[in-house]
């Protein structure tokens, strides 16, 4: 089952290019990479990139990719493919592709910004269930919650890192209000935490729920990612 987020960005559309494509930027917002670095490659060809995401604060686990993007077509949007792998023997994603794609609205009131993305896990049987419960939802989660990130940043000048501030203390403050209730009035407890979980996030936090996790209509990738090299191909 592949991945679908999509969301709805009043930017300029080369603003959103350059926050989306420049390592440097793309890495402030999106908390599924912890650094990533293009790699030299001749002009004309697809470039090849290594990422990394910090697992905890003394694991690492990188891989490598291969990119190539559409700026110009002759529709008005814009495309961005890629190939991934991972070699990392604790990474659960072995490799895998994806897309971006840009897409200015009908009404000329922004742009959805959309991703469709699938992978293979490792560790055989255990690796697919693991990917399945835990794994998979978590990175539509994430992709999802750096989308809306991003979003903040290019509508409100929000930085990624004050959006993250805002985040961990908009859940501090939730769960504070739990702890209230358990200690102050026990039997509210629960409907307590049932609010804090409906309750709608800040306008200036981030949130996975403002993002649309199911295609409008049948989606395909685009042609472009059928001429970027395989994992195996980029090795051999």
């Amino acid at each position: 089952m592949s991945l679908y987020i999509e969301a709805r960005i009043r930017a300029e559309l080369d603003d959103l290019w350059a926050r989306t494509q420049e390592p440097g930027l793309h890495q402030r917002w999106d908390l599924r990479f912890t650094e990533i670095d293009y790699l030299p490659c001749a002009d004309g060809e697809p470039q090849h990139f290594r990422y990394a995401t910090r697992v905890l604060p003394f694991l690492t686990v990188a891989g490598t990719g291969i990119s190539a993007g559409e700026k110009w077509r002759p529709d008005g949007t814009r495309t961005s493919a890629l190939r991934f792998a991972s070699p990392h023997p604790l990474s659960l994603l072995e490799e895998g592709s994806g897309y971006w794609r840009y897409v200015p609205t009908d009404d000329g009131d922004g742009i959805r910004f959309l991703t469709g993305y699938d992978y293979r896990p490792r560790w055989g049987r255990f690796g697919r269930i693991a990917d399945r419960v835990v794994f998979r939802p978590l990175m539509g989660w994430a992709t999802a919650w750096s989308f809306d990130r991003l979003r903040l940043w290019l509508e409100r000048g929000i930085t990624p890192e004050r959006a993250l501030l805002n985040a961990a203390g908009d859940f501090v403050g939730r769960v504070l209000c739990v702890v209230a209730a358990i200690l102050l009035a026990p039997m509210t407890a629960l409907a307590t935490a049932a609010l804090m979980l409906m309750l709608p996030p800040l306008p200036t936090t981030p949130a996975a729920r403002r993002c649309l996790r199911t295609p409008p209509e049948r989606t395909r990738a685009p042609r472009i990612l059928t001429h970027l090299a395989t994992a195996k191909e980029q090795q051999s």
